[in-house]
């Protein structure tokens, strides 16, 4: 009898608990692949150098560390081009290396970021971070004839997400990068930096 009693009571418990997380909306799964393609616009001149809007493409990985905070981690390559870095020809100007820091993701109504069925939540993000990437110039033959070595950059941004199913989202968004450097052309050597704000589209994949 005791043993029944038991048997009873634990299954009650495990019903409980079932029923408290189909109230509440089932636990985020824990990893994300985000894969993004943008088009990136300028803010500043690199030096004295006007640059062209550009495009950009990268990837990234995200870990659930509370239900609405994530860690990322990613690359991702940019280019602009410009005619008055050599009179001669115009000249590629790539931005590539990697992007880490902190996102942040929530519902726009309740707290849970899926309904009671499991269903994903139309929401909205924000992220920080840094960047540790390089800017290179590439000639018209593709030829690298300037590169600045990996340094550090910061990045913002935020956007909203799109659930397509239980598993796939889409998430527009803008981001502002910006990237101090040395960069030696010829003989020369001076600080340039390069800013530019993105208006992104990404796909994300939970895992």
């Amino acid at each position: 009898m005791r043993t029944v009693a038991t048997s009873l009571m634990l299954t009650s418990v495990a019903l409980a608990t079932v029923t408290a997380q189909a109230q509440s909306g089932a636990t985020p799964l824990r990893l994300a692949l985000e894969i993004t393609a943008d088009a990136a616009f300028p803010t500043s001149t690199l030096g004295d150098a006007e640059l062209s809007n550009g495009f950009g493409f990268g990837a990234v990985l995200q870990v659930r560390l509370q239900t609405h905070l994530q860690a990322y981690a990613g690359w991702e390559y940019q280019n602009f081009q410009s005619d008055e870095l050599d009179s001669a020809q115009d000249i590629d100007v790539e931005q590539t290396g990697y992007t880490f820091g902190l996102r942040y993701a929530h519902p726009f109504r309740g707290e849970a970021i899926t309904d009671h069925t499991g269903r994903a939540m139309p929401g909205y993000w924000v992220r920080a971070g840094a960047l540790v990437k390089h800017i290179e110039l590439e000639n018209e033959a593709g030829d690298i004839i300037s590169d600045t070595k990996h340094g550090l950059g910061w990045e913002a941004g935020a956007g909203v997400i799109f659930p397509i199913s239980d598993r796939l989202a889409l998430t527009p968004g803008a981001r502002f990068q910006s990237l101090s450097r040395d960069l030696t052309l010829g003989s020369t050597t001076r600080p340039v930096s390069l800013r530019f704000v993105t208006a992104t589209v990404g796909l994300a994949i939970r895992f």
